[in-house]
């Protein structure tokens, strides 16, 4: 173990994981930009202007054998077993750990790059909103900027219309973090199929319940097919927007592909059951990179429930503690829905949806009970 050189490729969570436990034992060298972990479970927050705390990544990583570079990858030179980074460099490696994740999709729709924010801009979001509510404030002299104010003082006035589009998780998470945190604002979540349609019938009434409740325009079986400065354009008419933020879907990013992994025609990279490249065997694909099926349980789908074990997992591969194939079962979706209400919607093994929810407080505290332990979790 001593003598090989392991190199992971991003800090999300599943890098980041993988990182903490393989450098226990073994020489690592993790390359990514980041100072602090990205923590894209709490975007929303930082979408609505809240404070979140990002812990360091050398906390993470502190009493482990880990050297951080902090740039990123530009190439892989699979044959050579070398990474190509922005700042000239170049790293060898014995075994390559890719785990880059993903990133937002525009899925061509005309307009959507130029004219909508993706969920990594989330702090610039915040930015325009603070900035168009302070010049709402100066041109009323004598208004209290602080949300609320406004309502309570009988006005009417509102500084625009965002546009949330994606029925998702994420989607679900902004439009109501955004409906709380600025009520002044008009607030619309926009999708070509059902808000929360995927949740039990419980857990999707109680979503459409609270966004209601917030004041968010519930636009379905609407899918965007273009976007402008004034904007959306849908299958089901046009709906104006001072400010768009897209969370419509995410991809996976384009190295694995360009390299020359072997993909799937969504670009995420074909592993085995150890989370080994099929085409590369010297490189493990975890997270968002890679298409993961487990049976009985199916194709994993994105996002930090999977990517977190699987980065757990490949530690334990990469010192050796295990060699068994990896294995996952899911037990619970959870959605954070503005500061006082949530839902923990109860699940099969195999993603399924069980007829049980919690609400209220009782799933806003179980969903921050979460988001602490994924932070815990990862050392």
């Amino acid at each position: 173990m001593n003598e090989k050189q392991i190199v992971i490729l991003g800090a999300g969570y599943a890098g980041l994981a993988a990182a903490a436990r393989a450098g226990k034992r073994g020489r690592v060298t993790l390359i990514a930009p980041e100072s602090r972990i990205l923590h894209r479970i709490r975007q929303h927050e930082t979408t609505a202007g809240l404070p979140v705390t990002r812990p360091a990544v050398a906390e993470v990583l502190r009493g482990r054998g880990v050297r951080h570079v902090r740039a990123r990858a530009t190439e892989l030179d699979l044959g050579g077993r070398k990474v190509l980074l922005d700042n000239g460099d170049t790293v060898a490696y014995d075994t390559l750990v890719y785990a880059l994740g993903s990133r937002t999709s525009w899925h061509g729709v005309p307009g959507a790059e130029e004219h909508a924010y993706p969920v990594e801009r989330a702090a610039e979001v915040a930015e325009r909103l603070r900035a168009a509510e302070r010049a709402g404030s100066a041109e009323r002299p004598g208004t209290v900027e602080r949300p609320g104010t406004a309502e309570r003082a009988g006005s009417t006035e509102r500084p625009g219309t965002v546009a949330v589009v994606g029925g998702g998780a994420t989607g679900i998470e902004l439009a109501a973090e955004l409906a709380e945190a600025h009520p002044r604002w008009t607030v619309r979540i926009v999708t070509g199929d059902r808000v929360g349609g995927w949740f039990s019938t419980k857990g999707h009434d109680h979503v459409h319940r609270v966004l209601r409740g917030l004041g968010v325009g519930i636009h379905e079986q609407s899918a965007v097919t273009a976007v402008d400065a004034e904007g959306l354009t849908t299958t089901a008419g046009r709906i104006p927007a001072d400010l768009v933020v897209w969370a419509a879907s995410m991809e996976p990013h384009p190295l694995a592909a360009r390299a020359g992994l072997a993909v799937t025609p969504a670009g995420q990279a074909v592993v085995d059951d150890h989370l080994r490249s099929v085409s590369h065997p010297e490189v493990y694909v975890i997270g968002d990179a890679a298409e993961v099926t487990v049976p009985g349980t199916g194709t994993l789908r994105m996002g930090c429930a999977t990517a977190l074990p699987q980065g757990q997992y490949l530690g334990k591969v990469l010192t050796g503690r295990t060699d068994k194939p990896f294995a996952f079962r899911y037990t619970a979706q959870c959605l954070s829905l503005g500061r006082r209400e949530g839902l923990f919607q109860f699940i099969h093994g195999d993603d399924s949806m069980r007829p049980t929810v919690l609400t209220g407080l009782a799933g806003r505290l179980a969903k921050a009970a979460i988001l602490k332990s994924v932070v815990l979790s990862l050392r």
